[in-house]
């Protein structure tokens, strides 16, 4: 499964309940990228001396960690791919990889939100880093916020789990958002319209409240398994 959606859409906060609904992980290649490094893996070296050298690892090293870490066991009944692809280039690539391993993208869910109201979701966007949990200072705050001048006090931005600080990205800023949307606009949008003809694509209003955004996705996710 392909989760898909501009930054702010809410994929970091439905894609954990998808994940617990349906008991397959939810694999992030940037996670997955630093673990193959770590375990020294033969595609992590090989990542590991393209980013020494300071270079941008290839689609096809990308691909071979995603080949590898879809071998384990917790992802016997599918997995939920975010992040990737991001290009037509690479959603080939993945078809490629996918049916040489007897398997194929079966769900791509697309979590759609008009531009204008994405800046406020995403300017007021703070995550647990280690988690992945999002919050948000007027949807989804911590319950340590505290404000000041109508603003969040960052020192009381905490994880409601661990207690421990929470973060921005730095992309999480209106200027950086006009050229995040424009990508994703731009090269992710024919993801979709190459998966269409596959019958597997469905559309999900995200802008709605968190419970009747989750019962579209659940309508969405009717039937599939992977």
């Amino acid at each position: 499964m392909i989760l898909f959606g501009p930054p702010g859409a809410g994929k970091g906060t439905q894609g954990p309940k998808i994940e617990a609904m349906l008991n397959i992980p939810q694999l992030s290649t940037g996670d997955m990228l630093r673990a193959a490094v770590s375990q020294g893996t033969e595609v992590g070296l090989k990542a590991k001396a393209i980013m020494k050298s300071g270079g941008l690892v290839s689609d096809e090293i990308v691909v071979g960690i995603i080949r590898d870490r879809i071998k384990e066991n917790d992802c016997k009944l599918g997995f939920i791919l975010d992040g990737f692809p991001r290009t037509l280039v690479q959603a080939k690539a993945l078809d490629k990889m996918l049916a040489e391993e007897g398997a194929a993208v079966s769900k791509v869910i697309e979590l759609s939100v008009p531009d204008e109201i994405l800046e406020e979701r995403i300017c007021g966007r703070w995550i647990h880093k280690k988690s992945g949990r999002s919050y948000h200072v007027k949807f989804a705050p911590p319950a340590s916020m505290k404000l000041e001048n109508g603003k969040p006090v960052a020192a009381t931005m905490k994880d409601d789990q661990t207690g421990e600080a929470l973060m921005q990205r730095p992309d999480d800023t209106s200027s950086a958002l006009v050229n995040r949307l424009k990508e994703y606009h731009g090269m992710t949008k024919p993801i979709l319209k190459h998966y269409s003809p596959n019958g597997v694509c469905e559309g999900v209003n995200a802008n709605q409240n968190m419970d009747t955004v989750w019962g579209e996705i659940l309508g969405a996710l009717k039937g599939s398994k992977k």
